[in-house]
């Protein structure tokens, strides 16, 4: 199963945003055991440097991306996810970009707190909260067949 973590349930984990940092650590351990693969769009890596800087200066942004890219794999933005972003109905550029990331790769799961921002989304979209219920059972099933 593929599934790409939209940026803010990265930023819950790595800034510890409580409640939401304990559901997205739960995913984040799934994808670092291999149960789950897990993708961050390409622009997801950019905003969390950008706003990580910020919060917790550049050091340790750089340490926090550094370990992203170890346990995610990162799906591409290209021209292609660039043009079909542009053509698609969403109303924010970036959700667009990273649905269109999505699609690319393939993901079966769209993981975000805003699931509002993607209804127009072929690719299931759920919260963090919704997802740890869902991809136990997921896998379980596939186990099964």
């Amino acid at each position: 199963m593929k599934i790409l973590l939209d940026t803010n349930v990265a930023l819950d984990l790595l800034l510890d945003r409580k409640p939401f940092s304990d559901d997205a650590a739960i995913l984040f351990s799934m994808v670092e055991r291999g149960l789950v693969n897990g993708y961050l769009c390409a622009t997801t890596i950019t905003t969390i440097s950008y706003l990580m800087s910020k919060v917790v200066g550049w050091e340790r942004a750089k340490e926090s991306i550094r370990g992203l890219l170890t346990i995610f794999d990162i799906a591409p933005v290209n021209r292609d996810v660039l043009d079909a972003a542009l053509k698609g109905d969403f109303e924010d550029f970036e959700d667009a970009v990273l649905y269109e990331a999505a699609q690319q790769t393939g993901a079966d799961l769209i993981i975000t707190r805003n699931e509002r921002d993607f209804k127009g989304s072929v690719i299931s979209v759920h919260s963090p909260l919704e997802a740890v219920k869902i991809i136990p059972q997921f896998l379980e099933d596939n186990d099964r067949q």
